[in-house]
């Protein structure tokens, strides 16, 4: 019998036992309650109640595994006194719920969700057990086919310098990519916009122009010629560059192809290097060359594809020969192959280069370097100090990881790399050199990536601080938690300052939880922020708010002599909802409470297997990430072993990685 027959059977044995509603009661009758009241919005893995042991299934969930999921939920239910369920308290706030009240207690909604309460109180261990492994093993796949993943501008850029030795980053000029999941990898946006094709076009040949102008200085031709139809030297040029080009050797149609066009253009201008000039355009411009085509016979990674994704992941750039010798040679087919192989790509520096590409786009640190702060008020900010304040973030970094220390520390760090300006800026006393390790003296608030400029930057406006953004930052990028966009028409805006009422920022965010539209939402983000209310729009401390106001006089603005100043006590008191004992008032009480969430470090596995595959999670990569995250913190937090553990999962090594469907056999086996 299937897995899901003896599911069913098993529910329907616990049902018959327990004298349950009718089977379809919860899937046709309560779950629409529960959809309708929004439970979803929190209670999913990238929602705000991901913590907790409550979340939806699929949208497009079958009736089979709604109807498991309302079994799932009887671990939630106190079968002594039903009564007391949180099942039953948390929707309507008889309890407190981070989400508000959610069902009216004493409306037919409560009785319907007090009838199911009463009926998990009665079933068995099994049923309940059955239907966990329905919900486990696996909803919608992210893709029915293997999708074809484009190289990144970044990937781009590192792979020419790598194939060619051109440094010039010619993607930095292609048109911009877009964040989709927090990253710019993202299969499901990477399309051939017709801007981006002629971008390919006129790179291709800039590169395979300048490649030769001066002969050939990168040493891309293996061989000497001794004419331009030297066929031996042009066969070893082929196979050569071919090779590296579309990371695996060529067909034999293909190498037809490439040998036809080198021979035509070398002979029309009687030169080898016009032949090999030609043949490089073509190829920069090949759905082989900008694609990650993946699939072998029967849709299978080839050992060439283990090898390309191996080293994209951790070079963020093309396979070295060693790398294509080692799938070669099938190498890449064990597992200590593979181990042996990632080691070697992390001791390498391009390793450090490639996952600071992913620090750069988890962190959204290019909002930092293209911040604009209101002059008069942040005359030091600078671009050129922006970018300190990108670097210092790197080296702290870059400090946890390849020192293999505790992660989490990121957030916790009692110390920075900071160099005269940042110093200055932190009112902290200035290191000898450039971005030196810096303890924070003692009584200092400020601890790890919160409580860095860069952080703190990024999140703020031009002139005032924005709770509201620092806030959502914490929830999206460090508990993985989506917070929804405010409803169409919502009048986002505060409440102008009021010479003659002066509030501080946090008195005018009162607005947010006033409003019941926006008080849902807002109770989740702004009180996160407003515990980082004594730094200001670039990081340095306050202890007051300066406030300054120009007042109307009839339809235009008063002279700015008659601008009004005010100085208003600030008190930064925050809490992560949703996290039990999370009061905080600074980055040093804030860090600790994150850093020791299980929420935050199993966001850390689930951004970086985002970043990984180029899409969202589903329910099918639970399992894989769940170890993960076991690896992770068995190691004690070290970066470097959550990648070696991610590279030797069967999701990397097969199609799961890129489509979502777990696969059955490990290519380690095979």
């Amino acid at each position: 019998m299937s897995l899901r027959g003896c599911v069913i059977v098993v529910l329907a044995m616990g049902a018959a036992r327990a004298q349950a509603p009718d089977p379809t009661f919860f899937s046709q009758q309560l779950y629409p309650i529960l959809e309708k009241a929004q439970c979803r919005n929190c209670h999913t893995q990238d929602g705000v109640a991901s913590g907790t042991r409550l979340h939806f299934p699929e949208p497009d969930a079958s009736a089979e595994r709604i109807q498991a999921f309302g079994i799932s939920l009887a671990p939630l239910v106190d079968r002594t006194d039903p009564a007391k369920s949180l099942l039953l308290n948390k929707p309507t706030a008889r309890v407190r719920h981070t989400g508000g009240e959610r069902i009216k207690p004493g409306s037919e909604q409560d009785t319907m969700l007090t009838a199911w309460v009463r009926y998990l109180a009665t079933v068995a261990d099994d049923a309940v057990s059955a239907a966990r492994r329905l919900l486990d093993s696996g909803g919608t796949s992210a893709q029915s086919e293997r999708p074809v993943r484009r190289l990144t501008h970044s990937q781009y850029n590192n792979t020419i310098r790598d194939l060619m030795g051109d440094r010039t980053r010619p993607a930095d000029r292609f048109p911009p990519e877009d964040f989709v999941n927090g990253f710019k990898n993202q299969f499901s946006v990477q399309n051939m916009p017709p801007l981006l094709v002629e971008a390919y076009s006129r790179s291709a040949e800039k590169l395979a122009l300048n490649a030769f102008r001066a002969g050939d200085v990168n040493h891309l031709i293996p061989c000497k010629p001794t004419s331009a139809a030297d066929e031996k030297c042009r066969d070893q040029f082929l196979r050569r560059f071919g090779q590296r080009a579309f990371r695996r050797p060529l067909s034999d149609a293909e190498y037809r192809r490439y040998a036809a066009l080198f021979t035509a253009q070398a002979r029309s201008t009687g030169k080898f290097l016009e032949g090999a000039r030609a043949v490089v355009e073509v190829m920069l411009q090949s759905p082989k060359f900008l694609f990650h085509v993946e699939s072998g016979p029967g849709g299978r990674l080839t050992d060439y594809a283990i090898a390309s994704r191996l080293s994209y992941m951790l070079w963020d750039s093309m396979p070295d020969d060693a790398l294509l010798h080692a799938a070669a040679s099938r190498e890449l087919r064990t597992a200590s192959g593979i181990e042996k192989s990632a080691r070697r790509l992390l001791e390498d520096p391009r390793a450090r280069q490639a996952l600071g590409e992913f620090f750069q786009q988890w962190l959204r640190l290019e909002r930092v370097t293209s911040a604009v702060k209101d002059g008069p008020v942040y005359p030091q900010f600078t671009p050129a100090l922006a970018s300190m304040m990108v670097e210092e973030t790197h080296r702290l970094l870059d400090d946890l990881v390849w020192n293999d220390r505790n992660f989490m520390q990121a957030l916790t760090a009692d110390y920075a790399f900071l160099n005269p300006e940042l110093a200055a800026l932190y009112g902290v006393k200035a290191p000898a050199g450039e971005f030196q390790q810096v303890a924070f003296p003692a009584g200092s608030r400020r601890a790890g990536l919160l409580g860095e400029a860069s952080f703190l930057t990024a999140t703020a406006g031009p002139v005032e601080t924005s709770p509201t953004s620092r806030g959502v930052f914490i929830r999206e990028q460090l508990l993985c938690q989506h917070v929804p966009s405010p409803p169409p028409g919502v009048n986002t805006n505060l409440p102008e300052p009021d010479p003659e009422k002066p509030r501080t920022r946090q008195q005018r965010l009162v607005v947010h939880v006033e409003n019941q539209t926006c008080a849902a939402c807002h109770r989740l983000m702004d009180p996160i922020g407003l515990g980082l209310e004594h730094f200001d729009a670039i990081g340095r401390w306050r202890d007051k708010e300066h406030i300054e106001i120009r007042p109307f006089i009839g339809d235009v603005f008063a002279p700015k002599r008659q601008v009004k100043r005010f100085d208003l006590d600030i008190e930064a008191r925050g809490e992560v909802a949703g996290i039990a004992n999370s009061a905080f008032s600074d980055p040093v009480e804030l860090g600790p409470i994150l850093a020791g969430s299980a929420v935050c470090q199993e966001c850390i596995v689930r951004q970086v297997y985002r970043y990984a595959s180029g899409r969202l999670e589903t329910s099918a990569d639970e399992q894989t990430i769940r170890g993960l995250y076991d690896i992770f913190r068995k190691s004690g937090f070290h970066f470097r072993a959550l990648l070696l553990g991610l590279v030797q999962t069967p999701a990397f090594l097969e199609e799961g990685i890129a489509n979502g469907n777990q696969p059955t056999q490990t290519a380690t086996r095979r």
